[in-house]
């Protein structure tokens, strides 16, 4: 309840950008480097902020920054205010793009998604996106038919084409405690046969090596597989980047042979896309590229240490 102790007063929409990245981040070093701002620069903003307001809006004395109850209220709002103050630049200066956009994209990849989709809406609020899950070989048919703007896949033999976003390393992957040596034959999760290349890469890569294997878990969904992977029934390949925290990644030292490379696409609907496609299709670029260079950064760090 406002009283004459308590009167409204005017946010700065600085101090909330620098709350929301904060919370987006999940974390003051990951917001600094978003924002291009020091770690010190951050933490006055959000005391500032905390001030204004005259209650905590960070839960203190963890790895993640987390809202406080206060903190969960402000962000909606702050996250609208921002939101139309992109709006009103846009329109004064004419440059507000409108018009829906249609994105296929696997579930393997959607680690690409959250942060690109989430800055290509804050500079872009006009404009609706449509996403839709599929499989590589389904999603290609719908760009080539016109009923997607813009799919993200993995290249397929049966299906070539498409801009080159990047290259990543194919890995195995199994629960912490797993053993593949001691599993004759092989047990694995993949998904089903003739929709996937990580499964024919894998079983080639096995039979090539010499090694027994026989087909444990089969699903078209990635958490299907990775559920079946943590549980320790199976063996799977994914990419670095589609590994959570809680499956271990395996190399030739753990007897598994090693895997080629597979090449991740951006195709487009035939004709000229619209100003909205062609700007989420950069910033898809550009993210998947980061992403990947980190991700596989990562990897080659954790073989390196054995962990």
């Amino acid at each position: 309840m406002m009283t004459r102790d308590n009167p409204v007063r005017l946010l700065d929409l600085v101090l909330l950008k620098t709350f929301v990245s904060v919370v987006e981040q999940e974390g003051f070093t990951a917001a600094a480097n978003q924002l291009h701002l020091a770690q010190s620069t951050v933490s006055a903003h959000i005391r500032r902020l905390e001030e204004a307001l005259g209650c905590q809006l960070l839960q203190r004395g963890q790895m993640a920054a987390h809202p406080t109850q206060a903190g969960e209220r402000l962000l909606a709002h702050a996250r609208h205010m921002l939101r139309q103050n992109t709006l009103a630049w846009q329109d004064v200066w004419q440059q507000r793009l409108h018009g829906v956009v249609r994105l296929g994209i696997p579930d393997d990849y959607l680690v690409y998604l959250p942060k690109a989709l989430a800055e290509f809406e804050e500079r872009y609020p006009g404009v609706e996106l449509e996403v839709r899950c599929g499989l590589s070989v389904d999603l290609i048919q719908e760009v080539q038919s016109g009923a997607l703007d813009l799919a993200v896949v993995t290249r397929q033999p049966s299906s070539p084409g498409g801009e080159l976003l990047c290259r990543e390393s194919m890995v195995w992957a199994c629960s912490s405690g797993y053993r593949p040596q001691s599993r004759s034959p092989l047990p694995l999760a993949v998904s089903r046969q003739g929709v996937c290349v990580f499964r024919d890469r894998a079983i080639a890569a096995l039979e090539a090596a010499g090694i027994a294997w026989r087909i444990a878990y089969a699903s078209a969904s990635l958490s299907g597989l990775s559920a079946a992977v943590r549980a320790g029934l199976a063996v799977t390949v994914l990419t670095p980047s589609m590994a959570g925290p809680d499956l271990r990644l395996l190399g030739v030292e753990d007897g598994l042979p090693e895997l080629p490379k597979t090449e991740i696409t951006l195709h487009r609907r035939p004709g000229t896309l619209t100003e909205a496609a062609e700007q989420l299709a950069q910033q898809l670029k550009a993210h998947v590229k980061a992403r990947s260079e980190l991700d596989t950064t990562t990897w080659q760090d954790g073989v390196a240490s054995g962990e």
